[in-house]
């Protein structure tokens, strides 16, 4: 199959960190597998992709958009008041200096994307549909396909959690709508020949006149080799259950400490907290207010290497976060075969199905607390029922959401829009238990 050459614009793409840096790293080296691909990407990674043996300007470009991306960061930091709190006011900045960072993109690509050395050019990060791009419209003026995505986010705070949306200092997501007015928003997705959106939340936000140019992808995706040891561990009493993730309101480590509160006191089940955060201190004092100090572990923070260890450890998965954009952890937890309990909102209910997980339906913080309480209970009198969802989970992952997937997936968007397939790419929405044929 012919490999396209492909100009990959991920901002944040760094395989020495996580979150999303890691996720434009991981996705950029798939489609590096299936096209030849030249990354562009910030200066703040390029001694972290130097490390991992790309070649500079034959490989990758760094841009260097310190001058605006510094200082802008810096009021992101006193606006927030804290790490891990204000995404929205962290995006929103973000979406200021980008701009700037794709004004020094086109400056010193514009010759090349002109000459035709380029068939695609692919804006992989920012991730959030809010931020445009000028580089739409110049793509499309000199007639070279602009891809646009993953784009994800948007998932609205649910209903009973004002208190937790203050704490996590998210003021500005009243007025989230706003992104709209920002100029280039409706050229972007004018412009682009293809728009991947990587959830269902981002996809009811696509005007519909823009949808017909839009393939659903879930954002988020594996890299097995950070994800591959094998789990012998057989489900039994006490059941093991883990929580990874940043210990912040909205992540819900709380109630997934009162959801397991009573039996652990029964001693059939053992909790364990990986992760740090703002929360920690209260979260060890609600252990001791409900006296189950000796049956819930907190291990801090982790090397992401180092999560898979704990999780083939462990039996069950438990994540009431309430507000989840992708959920990579699901599908971390999914991989080792060890079954997530969600809630079924945002990202995590698009990635554990009935099938290989459990879903329970949003609502208050008692009624979610009772759900996943009712749940563990359940599994906890008859650990052997998780073994056939543990298998499911692992297979569904192994199939459709690793990173060489999604290339794959990617690579069939390329080829329709530059006609080279007449039919759009459909692979469901959600993503079938089935794997894709491209």
């Amino acid at each position: 199959m012919e490999r396209h050459r492909v100009l990959v614009i991920a901002e944040a793409a760094n395989p020495e960190w996580a979150s999303v840096p890691l996720e434009g790293w991981s996705h950029s080296r798939a489609l590096a597998e299936v096209a030849d691909v030249h990354l562009v990407t910030q200066v703040r990674n390029r001694a972290s992709v130097l490390r991992a043996g790309l070649v500079e300007h034959r490989d990758f470009t760094a841009i260097d958009s310190e001058a605006i991306a510094r200082p802008l960061s810096q009021v992101s930091s006193l606006l927030r008041g804290g790490a891990g709190k204000g995404w929205t006011t962290i995006t929103a900045l973000e979406g200021l200096s980008y701009y700037y960072f794709e004004h020094l993109v086109w400056r010193q690509f514009s010759d090349r994307i002109v000459m035709g050395k380029f068939d695609i050019v692919h804006r992989l990060t920012p991730l959030s549909p809010t931020i445009p791009s000028i580089l739409a419209a110049k793509c499309k003026r000199v007639g070279v396909p602009f891809v646009l995505g993953p784009l994800n986010g948007g998932v609205a705070w649910p209903p009973g959690f004002r208190r937790r949306r203050w704490q996590e200092r998210e003021w500005l997501s009243y007025l989230r709508g706003a992104y709209k007015l920002m100029p280039h928003y409706h050229s972007t997705r004018e412009n682009a020949s293809a728009i991947i959106i990587g959830s269902m939340d981002t996809w009811k936000q696509i005007p519909e006149c823009y949808r017909h140019k839009c393939v659903y992808i879930p954002e988020n995706g594996l890299c097995l080799d950070r994800f591959n040891v094998q789990r012998s561990r057989q489900p039994s009493r006490p059941l093991r259950a883990i929580f990874v993730g940043r210990l912040t309101p909205y992540k819900g480590a709380d109630m997934a400490i009162e959801s397991a509160a009573p039996l652990i006191r029964e001693r059939v089940l053992v909790l364990e907290i990986v992760g740090d955060g703002p929360q920690m201190g209260d979260l060890r004092r609600l252990a001791a207010r409900e006296g189950i100090e000796e049956g819930v572990s907190f291990s801090g923070w982790v090397n992401h290497s180092d999560v898979q260890r704990k999780l083939v450890e462990s039996d069950v998965f438990v994540f009431p976060s309430i507000r989840e954009f992708g959920g990579a952890v699901v599908l971390e937890a999914m991989a080792m075969g060890v079954v997530p309990i969600v809630v079924k909102y945002g990202g995590p209910g698009e990635l554990a199905t009935p099938a290989t997980g459990f879903l329970v339906e949003p609502g208050p913080r008692d009624r979610i607390i009772r759900q996943f309480g009712s749940v563990l209970r359940a599994i906890a009198s008859d650990p052997e029922q998780i073994k056939e969802k543990g298998a499911q989970a692992q297979r569904l992952v192994h199939e459709r959401f690793t990173w060489q997937a999604k290339a794959r997936q990617v690579q069939a968007v390329y080829r329709w829009v530059l006609r080279q397939q007449a039919e759009r790419p459909n692979f469901g929405m959600p993503l079938a238990e089935t794997p894709e044929s491209v």
